[in-house]
């Protein structure tokens, strides 16, 4: 359930209630926390109640299709409640925003407001009805959708439907001085060191819906993860669209080492975790850095999208199967007990039966910790749409399942040799099956996207969520692990 603490202050007399919904990736999430931040300074009641909210924001995500699919469907069930209930305004946010903007506007006339991923402190203005001014006149009236693949498969019919050149390129950076309503559990936060990008890999559409790369200072991170462990958080996860670039955009060599090094001083905190990392920009003081940390996780969150040379040279990725084993190899050398994060994609035009047979080798000869594999999304708008798209959708989703169910049987091997080892647990309170369960993870997991492990007989009000406890691996089940606290 998100957290949605006590404002110090007092209800405006024209205070609405808000009800929010976010969707996306965790550097979504922190802008849409920031946005929850800017209401609640300015009054606003935040209620996890959309039904009743007198206005709703919906934070979209546009990625892939699945992910354009999954925001049009709640925009569509949100406005379905502002024409039966009390909402008078909706308000949709996010990439599906900043890449659909006056789409959306004049095919769902529910919404009140369209705001792009550099306009995230216009949601005070918003939430009265107010666009921002470069985005407040509508399109010309495009054939009205009410299905969730309609905008996608309009999309792919015409390049340009729907797209807009953006009046100016984002430039939008919040820091720490950026009001936040944080909705992640009070021992865990996101804290996004950069945003943008300046890759321009043919699969995505990033680098056009959130601009160039551009770094927080390292005093605002510093001075934010210092107030987040003052306010009980236990775990900072380090994010953006490539964390290992930090500081490069300003030409700071060894920016984020020292950045590792000034956050692991910080007093409270427990672990420090980075996620999106990319290949050509982990350089030996950032390893250094986490092998000598103790509160930094060794933990690589590493997405190489492919092992075929051919591919990768399509991808518009860096490196090769040999480049990337010296990679892992100088990874595993300099950080002990090292876990290895990474994703992939099949299904990619072009991908051929001995491109795939190599990824598979690849996955079997690395014996990577966490794998996750997403089937091609043909995406207007990246470099690769103009290629044929002409791996058919069963050939993408039998090499997904391929894929998967070799990764499982690795995993499972190799969590049936943790039986009985000892283990630090963090404690991240009942698990969403059941509240009589108490779910954990060890250094080597991230919350949301990796496995868990359950504490068996536990009296849920014996831990509390973010405390490091000693634990013994009992049993292997799958992906997740059973401990017990204390010893066998």
């Amino acid at each position: 359930m998100p957290r949605f603490p006590d404002s110090p202050i007092p209800p405006l007399p024209d205070a609405m209630k808000v009800g929010f919904v976010s969707l996306g990736c965790p550097k979504n999430l922190v802008d849409g926390e920031v946005m929850l931040g800017y209401a609640r300074q300015a009054g606003h009641e935040i209620t996890p109640d959309a039904r009743d909210a007198d206005v709703i924001v919906v934070n979209t995500c546009a990625f892939i299709d699945t992910a354009k699919e999954e925001s049009i469907d709640a925009i569509l069930e949100m406005a379905q409640l502002k024409r039966d209930g009390r909402c008078r305004t909706l308000v949709v946010t996010g990439c599906l925003g900043e890449r659909y903007r006056d789409q959306l506007r004049a095919e769902i006339p529910e919404i009140d407001v369209v705001l792009g991923t550099g306009e995230v402190p216009e949601i005070v203005g918003a939430l009265a009805g107010r666009a921002p001014a470069a985005s407040a006149a509508a399109a010309a009236p495009l054939p009205l959708f009410r299905s969730r693949s309609d905008l996608a498969g309009l999309a792919r019919a015409d390049p340009g439907a729907g797209r807009q050149a953006p009046s100016a390129e984002p430039s939008y950076l919040y820091d720490a001085e950026s009001p936040r309503l944080r909705t992640t559990p009070d021992h865990y936060a996101y804290v996004k060191v950069a945003e943008g990008c300046d890759y321009t890999c043919a699969f995505c559409i990033i680098p056009t819906l959130r601009g160039r790369y551009r770094s927080r200072t390292e005093g605002s991170i510093v001075a934010e993860a210092e107030r987040l462990a003052r306010d009980g958080v236990r775990e900072l996860l380090l994010i953006s669209q490539d964390t290992t670039f930090f500081g490069v955009d300003r030409g700071e060599r060894g920016a984020l080492a020292r950045l590792l090094r000034r956050l692991n001083a910080v007093g409270g905190l427990t672990w420090i975790r980075l996620l999106y990392l990319y290949p050509t920009t982990i350089t030996d003081d950032v390893l250094d850095a986490m092998a000598e940390c103790e509160k930094v996780c060794n933990y690589i969150d590493l997405p190489l999208q492919h092992a075929s040379a051919d591919v990768l040279g399509r991808m518009r990725r860096p490196g090769n199967r040999d480049a990337y084993d010296r990679l892992l190899a100088r990874i595993r050398a300099r950080v002990p007990d090292v876990t290895l994060r990474t994703t992939f994609i099949v299904g990619f035009p072009g991908e051929t039966e001995q491109d795939f047979a190599e990824l598979c080798a690849f996955v079997d000869d690395t014996a990577f910790d966490h794998v996750g594999v997403f089937t091609y999304s043909h995406e207007e708008g990246t470099r690769a749409f103009d290629l044929a798209d002409d791996v058919p959708a069963p050939t993408k989703r039998r090499r997904r399942d391929v894929l998967m169910r070799r990764q499982r049987a690795l995993v499972a091997r190799r969590h049936r040799a943790l039986v009985g080892r000892r283990v630090q647990v963090m404690i991240d309170g009942p698990s969403p099956e059941s509240s009589l369960v108490i779910a954990g993870r060890l250094e080597g997991q991230a919350p949301d996207i990796d496995s868990v492990v359950y504490l068996a007989e536990c009296d849920p009000d014996t831990v509390a969520p973010g405390r490091l406890v000693p634990a013994t691996v009992i049993e292997a089940r799958g992906y997740d692990l059973v401990v017990k606290l204390g010893g066998a």
